[in-house]
């Protein structure tokens, strides 16, 4: 392991961080593997939450060959939950969403809600790519753009050759929308397919900014990615990017991958939203926050893809995708924020 792994680093500890406390599991579903829960508050006052799925049959792996986005609505971030309609699915045929539509937020922007979401047009991480659906009401119906939005770069050596996932957007101003989103290289990713050294390879973020939603994404990033931590070492990685704006600072929360280590997620703030500083520690791993036995699954432990319910602008709970719970499969994941 590169000796930059090894050295012990201090905790620095988010604000952020130490304002969360523990809620409660949410969308249990003795049939459904459930993940990356994206909630919002409706013009009816209630949460509504888009949110990840896929039938157990599939193990935990489904979520790339057969997830579908599903919308569920509570009365309270707490829950109880009732799931109302599957907003998208994989589309079948040559579509690049043809087999899965997976990790899901959802915003308004004026007058229409967007959600992004990644899709597979083959069940592999090859094809996963980056696109959008609008829609007038959270009831839909949903318009899906007809292809991905953000494309990967040809180049098989390019930092972001592999595919476009895990969209994280900001409005920044009337006529500034960004996306950021994540990549990795193609020719490492098989390097270490072909050698086995464990690197894996190196999960950055990229962005891209339209002028509306029926705008092209234009990439932003020819000069390398937005948010890169291979400075710490080989493994130092990081994914699932929530970005908001609040007392006129970019904010950013993440999965760590090797900052610290898989269990805790990093905390970032910016003045532009593309130069970042140091990261803190936006959330310890799930043992703070609920007290539960240990499930044998892999991941156990570990809060992934971070979505927030913002209450004008500022974040009021933290809602993730948690391994366990009740039929030991997935579940989401709720926290104060405050």
């Amino acid at each position: 392991m590169d000796a930059l792994m090894e050295e012990t680093r201090e905790e620095v500890v988010s604000d952020f961080c130490e304002s969360l406390t523990g809620v409660g599991r949410i969308l249990e579903d003795p049939d459904y593997n459930v993940w990356g829960c994206s909630p919002i508050y409706g013009p009816d006052g209630k949460v509504h939450v888009f949110y990840s799925r896929w039938l157990n049959e599939a193990d935990h792996e489904g979520w790339l060959t057969c997830c579908e986005i599903a919308h569920a609505v509570a009365d309270d971030p707490a829950g109880p939950y009732e799931t109302v309609d599957v907003a998208v699915k994989g589309r079948g045929d040559d579509w690049w969403d043809a087999m899965t539509c997976h990790n899901p937020t959802i915003h308004k922007v004026g007058e229409k809600y967007v959600l992004f979401y990644m899709g597979t047009s083959d069940g592999t991480v090859y094809t996963k790519r980056v696109g959008m659906a609008t829609s007038d009401s959270l009831y839909g119906p949903w318009e899906r753009s007809p292809g991905p939005i953000i494309q990967t770069d040809p180049d098989p050596k390019a930092w972001n050759s592999m595919c476009t996932s895990n969209p994280a957007f900001v409005k920044v101003s009337d006529d500034e929308l960004r996306l950021y989103y994540k990549s990795w290289s193609i020719a490492d990713w098989e390097y270490d397919l072909e050698h086995g050294d464990g690197i894996r390879t190196n999960r950055q973020y990229g962005m891209t900014i339209a002028k509306s939603l029926d705008s092209p994404w234009v990439k932003q990033c020819e000069g390398g990615p937005i948010i890169d931590l291979r400075y710490i070492g080989k493994n130092a990685q990081c994914e699932d990017a929530y970005i908001w704006i609040e007392d006129g600072l970019f904010k950013m929360i993440l999965r760590d991958m090797g900052y610290w280590n898989h269990e805790y997620g990093l905390y970032f703030e910016s003045e532009d939203g593309i130069h970042w500083g140091d990261p803190q520690i936006s959330f310890w791993n799930s043992h703070r926050y609920f007290d539960e036995p240990p499930n044998g699954l892999d991941r156990e432990g570990r809060f992934e893809r971070p979505q927030l319910l913002l209450r004008n602008g500022k974040p009021e709970y933290l809602f993730c995708a948690f391994r366990g719970g009740k039929y030991n499969t997935s579940s989401g994941a709720v926290l104060k924020v405050g």
